[in-house]
């Protein structure tokens, strides 16, 4: 039997908050994180909006619904408590005309489902918050906010270190054995012990779940950049806080909006086009493999063939500053390209199906003493720590001991 209680693969948010959650829980045990890369929180956790969910959109009784009131609290909770930067700036959901109104109304009563603290308001009270949005009616959700999540999973691995556990960086896993009575995780820096495995791999979190559980991963990881561009200085004052759309029901992501940044300034998008690459943050970043992966995929070229014309929309916004300005300017009307720069763009990690649908919940696969996360996508930044304690919980019911 290993010395170590526990090893977390990943060092996002996800995984450092379920190694900071099992420290908590057992203060006595001892753990690693094991990052490939040379800092935490670089892909997924360290390239995201930096919003503060509520829980508004999510449909009642899934686990984002479930986990979101919760999970936000302990994240602002640990924020104040590790004097850390974030602020609830507040959010409204617009329907730019009256054909979207019903849809909104719809999102209004899951947001009044799962407990959020949220309002129906009119143009009048809509342009007092946000002066320059084009709408009709709007959402308003004053318990949204903004955060600095590179600085969140920097705290998180300081916390791990300091109760006398370690995080490996520069550290990539080559495959996990499962034995009597423990699991061994195989590195480029030798292998490592211990009792049980939680892996929160991101954008390779079916190919890591694969190596223990492969007849139970359905699904696979299809990467989406979403780019970014950022309101230059002089045009800062048309955004207050957050700005978004009501989703297109015809169209699988949410569109273009908003978002006042922790930091100081304002990002405008995302759009969403094909990675040509797991960790493709641009067109320049190629990997043969990630991308023969995806084509080749059969939930992929459903999905693709479904929305072939949003598809072309989003590319054609990729490549022209012009059609995201449009874009911009359904929500802004306000905004030019003169008041638009670049900003770094992300990475998504969708679960798609065979069959093509998008995996929008939380989703644990379990072997005899591996746990994976395998889908995780927003708002698992903002309760991240309540994905932690819902992993350690899982541990003590599911995995043998």
């Amino acid at each position: 039997m290993s010395n170590l209680n526990l090893i977390v693969v990943g060092g996002g948010l996800v995984g450092l908050a379920t190694a900071y959650q099992y420290l908590q829980t057992n203060p006595d045990s001892t753990l690693i994180v094991i990052e490939k890369e040379s800092a935490v929180g670089l892909h997924q956790s360290g390239r995201n909006s930096g919003v503060l969910h509520s829980g508004v959109y999510y449909a009642p009784g899934s686990k984002k619904a479930t986990m979101s009131i919760a999970g936000k609290a302990m994240m602002e909770k640990f924020m104040a408590e590790e004097g850390l930067a974030y602020e609830l700036c507040g959010k409204v959901i617009v329907a730019k005309t009256e054909s979207e109104i019903p849809a909104l109304e719809k999102i209004y009563a899951n947001g009044s489902n799962n407990g959020v603290g949220c309002e129906m308001i009119g143009r009048e009270q809509l342009l007092e918050i946000e002066p320059h949005v084009n709408g009709v009616q709007a959402i308003h959700v004053p318990t949204a906010g903004i955060a600095d999540y590179p600085a969140v999973a920097e705290r998180l691995a300081q916390k791990i270190i300091g109760m006398g556990s370690r995080v490996l960086l520069g550290t990539t896993v080559l495959g996990i054995d499962e034995r009597p009575g423990e699991a061994v995780v195989q590195t480029d820096k030798g292998d490592f012990t211990a009792e049980r495995v939680v892996a929160c791999a991101g954008l390779h979190s079916d190919r890591v779940a694969k190596m223990t559980a492969p007849e139970k991963v359905s699904a696979q990881i299809v990467p989406f950049r979403g780019e970014y561009y950022q309101l230059k200085p002089h045009a800062t004052h048309l955004c207050n806080g957050l700005i978004y759309p009501v989703p297109d029901p015809r169209f699988p992501f949410l569109g273009v909006h908003f978002t006042k940044m922790i930091e100081g300034g304002v990002d405008c998008g995302p759009n969403a086009v094909l990675a040509l690459a797991r960790e493709g943050y641009d067109w320049k970043t190629f990997n043969r493999q990630d991308l023969f992966e995806s084509l080749g995929y059969s939930g992929f070229r459903r999905l693709a063939f479904k929305y072939w014309k949003f598809g072309l929309g989003e590319m054609w916004r990729s490549f022209s500053k012009r059609a995201f300005v449009t874009a911009l300017q359904g929500l802004i009307p306000e905004i030019t390209a003169a008041d638009l720069e670049p900003h770094p763009a992300g990475v998504r990690a969708q679960a798609l199906t065979p069959d093509g649908e998008m995996v929008y919940d939380f989703d644990f696969v379990s072997s005899k003493r591996v746990l994976h996360v395998v889908n995780a996508p927003s708002p698992a930044a903002t309760v991240s720590l309540k994905i932690g304690q819902h992993i350690v919980q899982q541990l003590e019911s599911e995995l043998a001991i």
